[in-house]
C-alpha cells in the first residue's frame, strides 16, 4: 500500500523542514509549500491523505483555506487537517475546529506528540471511509436479499472469488444490483481498508474518459490547469470498479489493457510511468461477445476483465424473492418517512409475484416506496400501479376429460397455457410478451389467433 501523502503548509521554512524530516522518517510522503494558494492547488491537483496548516500565511491565511477545503468535493472535504500556531489563544483552537479542523497543535513542535496526531488522523480517515462504503452496501442490502436457488449459488461464487486478487466481469440486466456486487467483493476482499472507486464509462464523454481514467499533467489540454491524477491512481491498493464498460471506447480500452498488462501508466499529456497496483472489477448489460463480433469491443481486453464471470439474475428469474425483498424495502421506506411499519394485502404480494418486473429490482424497490408513501395503513391492490393491478388468474389448461391426451393435443395444452401465463403477466403488451418468449412479434399475433386466446377484460 502507498504511503499516505501529508501536505505541510506553513511560511517558515525551518518548520517545514522540521515537519518534512520527521514525518518522512517514519515513512510518510510529504509535499511542503509556503503559501495556502500553492498548498490548495497542489491539493487539488494530486489530492493528499492530511494537510497540516498553519493558521497564519501571508495572503490567505490558514483559516480562509480551511474553510475552502470544508467547501470543495467530497474528496477533499473528507481530509483530515491539523491547524499549527505558534501563538494561538484557546478560543482560537475552538474556533479551527469550529471551522472543520480535526486538531489542533502550537509551536513549538513536539516530535512525539505530531506523529500520535497524525496517526491518529489517518487512522480516523481510514475509518470513516470505511464507514461510508460499508454504509452503502447496507443501505442498498436488500437488493441482495433472496433465499431463491439462484440468489444463493450468486452469493456462494461471491464469497469464494471476494478474497482473492481475481478480475470479475459482472453481467447482467440494468436494475439488478451489479453495482452492489461490485461493492460486496471489494468488502469482503483484503483490499476493504483501500478506496473503492466507481466510473460510469457511460456517463463520462469520449473525449474526457482517458484524462479521467489516467488524469493528466498541466498543459495536456485547454482547460489543464495542473496535474490531476486519474480514478486508476486514486484507486491504488484498493479496487477500481469500470462500469458499463461495454460503451469504453476502443482507444480507452487499448489504455486499459495496457495498465492491466504492466501495472503502469502514463497521465494524458506526460511522459513518466506511474506503477499502480489496483484490483478491477468490471460490469455490462451488454453482450460483450457481440460487441467484439462488431468490433466495438477488444477480445483481449475481455479476456482479461473476464477472468471470473459473475451473472445477476433478472428478478422475473427468482419471483420467489419478491415477498422477502418488498417487505425489507417497505420496512426501511416506513422507517425513513417516521411511518409505523405498514401492512400488505395478501393479493398484493400474489400480483407482484407474477409480474415480469422489466425494471428489475431497482422497480421494485422504486413501487415500494411509492406505496409506503402513497398509501394507507395497508397496502392494497388499489394502490399499485394499472399494469400490475390488472394482472388476473391465468386462464386454465384445456380438460381433456380424463381420457389420456395425444402427445400433440399435449403439446397443445402446454404452449396454450404458456403463451396465455406470459401475456397475462405482461398485461397484454404484445412486444415485452414476444421478447419473453423468444419470438416475433408477428408470430405472437398469429399464435394468439390459432390457440383462440383472448384478453380477459
Amino acid at each position: 500500500m502507498p504511503a499516505p501523502k501529508i501536505l505541510v503548509i506553513d511560511d517558515e521554512k525551518n518548520i517545514r523542514r522540521t515537519l518534512g524530516l520527521v514525518l518522512e522518517g517514519e515513512g510518510y510522503e510529504v509535499a511542503s509549500f509556503g503559501t495556502a494558494a500553492d498548498g490548495l492547488a497542489c491539493l487539488e491537483s494530486e489530492g493528499a491523505d492530511l494537510v497540516i496548516l498553519d493558521i497564519k500565511l501571508p495572503g490567505m491565511s490558514g483559516m480562509e483555506a480551511l474553510e475552502k477545503i470544508r467547501a470543495s468535493g467530497q474528496e477533499s472535504r473528507d481530509i483530515p487537517v491539523i491547524m499549527i500556531s505558534g501563538h494561538a489563544s484557546l478560543s482560537e483552537a475552538v474556533d479551527t475546529v469550529r471551522r472543520g479542523a480535526t486538531d489542533f497543535f502550537e509551536k513549538p513542535l513536539d516530535r512525539d506528540a505530531i506523529l500520535i496526531r497524525v496517526a491518529n488522523c489517518l487512522k480516523q480517515r481510514k475509518l470513516a471511509a470505511q464507514v461510508r462504503t460499508l454504509k452503502a452496501v447496507v443501505e442498498s442490502g436488500h437488493e441482495m436479499l433472496g433465499h431463491s436457488t439462484v440468489m444463493q449459488e450468486l452469493l456462494a461464487r461471491i464469497r469464494k472469488v471476494a478474497p482473492t486478487s481475481a478480475r470479475v466481469l459482472i453481467t447482467g440486466e440494468s436494475g439488478t444490483g451489479k453495482e452492489l456486487i461490485a461493492r460486496v467483493l471489494h468488502e469482503w476482499s483484503t483490499r476493504a481498508e483501500a478506496p473503492f472507486v466507481k466510473v460510469n464509462c457511460a456517463a463520462i464523454p469520449a473525449e474526457l474518459i482517458e484524462s479521467e481514467l489516467f488524469g493528466y499533467e498541466k498543459g495536456a489540454f485547454t482547460g489543464a490547469g495542473g496535474r490531476k491524477a486519474g480514478q486508476f491512481e486514486i484507486a491504488d491498493a484498493g479496487t477500481l470498479f469500470l462500469d458499463e464498460i461495454g460503451d469504453m471506447t476502443l482507444s480507452a480500452q487499448a489504455k486499459v489493457l495496457r495498465v492491466l498488462q504492466s501495472g503502469e501508466l502514463t497521465r494524458v499529456g506526460g511522459q513518466k510511468t506511474v506503477k499502480v497496483d489496483v484490483r478491477v472489477l468490471a460490469a455490462t448489460n451488454k453482450n460483450l461477445e457481440e460487441a467484439i463480433a462488431r468490433g466495438a469491443f477488444r477480445e483481449d481486453l475481455y479476456f482479461r476483465l473476464n477472468v471470473v464471470p459473475l451473472h445477476s439474475p433478472p428478478l422475473r428469474e427468482r419471483l420467489d424473492d419478491v415477498p422477502l425483498m418488498l417487505d425489507a424495502f417497505i420496512h426501511r421506506f416506513c422507517e425513513d418517512n417516521g411511518y409505523p411499519k405498514k401492512a400488505v394485502d395478501r393479493e398484493v404480494v400474489r400480483r407482484l409475484t407474477v409480474y415480469n418486473w422489466p425494471g428489475n429490482v431497482r422497480e421494485l424497490k422504486n413501487l415500494a416506496e411509492r406505496l409506503v408513501i402513497m398509501s394507507g395503513e395497508t397496502i392494497s391492490v388499489d394502490d399499485l400501479p394499472g399494469s400490475i393491478a390488472g394482472l388476473r388468474p391465468v386462464p386454465a389448461a384445456p380438460s381433456f376429460d380424463g381420457a389420456r391426451p395425444t402427445l400433440r393435443q399435449f403439446r397443445e395444452a402446454a404452449e396454450r397455457q404458456f403463451v396465455a401465463e406470459t401475456l397475462e403477466e405482461t398485461g397484454w403488451n404484445i412486444s415485452r410478451a414476444a421478447e419473453i418468449l423468444d419470438i416475433e412479434r408477428t408470430n405472437l399475433h398469429k399464435k394468439i389467433r390459432l390457440l383462440g386466446l383472448k384478453k380477459t377484460t
